[in-house]
């Protein structure tokens, strides 16, 4: 069987195909940086993170995008020789929505080299590619008037010409909505010569679901399927919940797959969730009416799905543990915020050394090397020399969900004493919360610092020679989790940074980074 979710931690919104004997996997990085996660599978069970399309400054420039913005949505698409994949880099949230989209190819996926963007329009977000039989090619766009009050203007397509390199003809409305329910994460499919738009309805939260319409024609009219393919509407006992935003793919010997978004909570009386919303997998069919439908039996998401034909036992290879002193790059798992930042990093014997950036509540160049947070038991450390000159120098370990959300321990020097400092600080809406839980600590020694996740509590804790210990009250987890950040739905990560905020030239060597999930 395969284990839901097969893609943990803040992977949402997939978008999946297959090439040759492998599949891939896209999920939106919002924020973070390079954009786009691609995954690599050759049997739909195991996955491993291949590549990120977006990793040139050329190709992708998020500084200044807001919280929760960025990359959304990615969409994959093959045909011939040739993987396409458009996307929104949504720059401004609100009332006006921008929402740039655009268009990278590749002739070999496995390269991981992908072209540089071309632009497309504004439309709206979660656009996506239609491959006629004709070869004909249909950018697929909803439209958004957010700033007048409407959620969803409807579905529109226009062609695009490949030779050209841009969208050619006109954009026609052909699909409008008629409950006005928010309609998003749309895809096209042709099955027995009909037209199918699979799509998301219910916004991504707790109504959130994967339906489905058709037509003879490519432009409709449409009819909408009577029956909810997935949800996970008002069913609290549910492993998976907030399932929807779907894509389905064919293996070689003619089974159906469909990835979707969902999110993991411990049990009924919590509802908030910092792993955010995750990539799961159902098999589906096509029944005799000709629309698709759960293997399993009814619209519920399954914990547990039958896995495909020829799936053999595989060994987990992925990395928990990262030794700066041998490794002279960042693992692909490791990201960092709306820029590369190879320039404020340096690897050597001593480890990784990371030169302060921004404060923790800038949009544009902070230090932060972080790790999506998997399970709800986890426990990282990690392995500092810091001898910071004054308080704004600061370096430790965090608990991140956007700049106004995070939990961090850290060290620094205090200007009117000169002692060197441990202490803790949160952020809440935007809002500072000062523990003062200040301790002096030892010059000149390595520290060890240690964040404790359990449910929906951390603990800090910290060893400069003398044994770890605890360090500060527990931290309430739910600070940073999808319920509490207005439209927030990323999922939390946890990770190591320095700041510098006078002459950005201090920095902070980290021997290795562990995270390590206690399951």
């Amino acid at each position: 069987m395969i284990e839901n979710p097969i893609l943990r931690g803040f992977n949402p919104d997939p978008s999946i195909i297959r090439v040759g004997k492998y599949y891939y996997i896209a999920t939106s990085t919002f924020e973070w940086w390079p954009g786009v996660a691609v995954y690599k599978s050759s049997d739909l069970k195991n996955w491993e993170l291949d590549h990120y399309p977006l990793n040139r400054k050329s190709q992708l420039n998020l500084q200044g995008v807001p919280d929760g913005g960025g990359i959304w949505a990615p969409c994959l698409s093959y045909d011939d020789k040739t993987a396409y994949l458009v996307y929104t880099n949504v720059r401004e949230r609100g009332a006006f929505m921008t929402t740039d989209n655009y268009l990278v190819t590749t002739d070999d996926i496995e390269s991981g080299v992908w072209s540089e963007p071309i632009y497309l329009n504004s439309l709206g977000f979660d656009p996506s590619l239609f491959h006629d039989d004709d070869g004909r090619k249909w950018l697929l766009n909803l439209d958004n008037h957010y700033a007048e009050g409407k959620r969803f203007n409807g579905l529109w397509l226009q062609e695009y010409d490949p030779n050209k390199k841009k969208l050619v003809g006109d954009r026609i409305q052909f699909y409008k909505e008629p409950h006005n329910e928010l309609v998003e994460g749309t895809h096209i499919l042709k099955h027995d010569g009909m037209y199918y738009i699979l799509k998301a309805q219910g916004g991504t939260g707790w109504q959130h679901s994967a339906q489905m319409s058709r037509s003879k024609n490519l432009l409709g009219p449409y009819e909408d399927d009577k029956e909810i393919l997935l949800h996970a509407r008002d069913n609290k006992s549910l492993y998976i919940k907030k399932a929807g935003h779907a894509d389905i793919v064919e293996t070689p010997e003619g089974e159906i797959y469909m990835v979707h978004l969902g999110a993991r909570y411990p049990d009924t009386s919590d509802d908030t969730t910092y792993m955010g919303r995750e990539t799961c997998i159902q098999k589906v069919y096509w029944n005799d009416e000709g629309w698709l439908r759960l293997c399993d039996g009814g619209n519920k998401p399954f914990r547990f799905v039958e896995e495909p034909k020829g799936v053999t036992e595989s060994e987990n290879t992925k990395k928990s543990y990262f030794d700066f002193t041998k490794e002279k790059t960042l693992d692909k798992s490791l990201m960092t915020l709306r820029c590369p930042i190879d320039d404020m990093l340096e690897f050597s014997d001593n480890g990784l050394l990371i030169k302060g950036g921004d404060g923790l509540m800038s949009k544009f160049r902070q230090s932060m090397v972080a790790h999506r947070i998997e399970e709800r038991d986890v426990t990282v450390n990690t392995e500092l020399v810091f001898e910071p000159d004054c308080e704004k120098n600061m370096a430790g370990i965090i608990a991140y969900y956007d700049t106004g959300d995070w939990h961090y321990m850290f060290i620094n020097r205090d200007n009117d004493t000169g002692k060197k400092l441990i202490n803790t600080l949160t952020a809440d809406h935007g809002k500072l919360v000062y523990t003062h839980e200040v301790k002096e600590i030892k010059e000149n020694v390595p520290i060890h610092l240690s964040a404790h996740i359990k449910e929906n509590q951390l603990q800090f804790a910290y060893d400069d020679g003398d044994g770890e210990k605890p360090f500060g009250a527990p931290k309430d987890m739910k600070v940073i989790t999808d319920e509490n950040i207005y439209l927030g739905f990323t999922g939390a990560v946890i990770g190591i940074c320095v700041q510098d905020m006078y002459l950005r030239d201090k920095g902070a060597y980290f021997k290795y980074l562990e995270v390590k999930n206690n399951v």
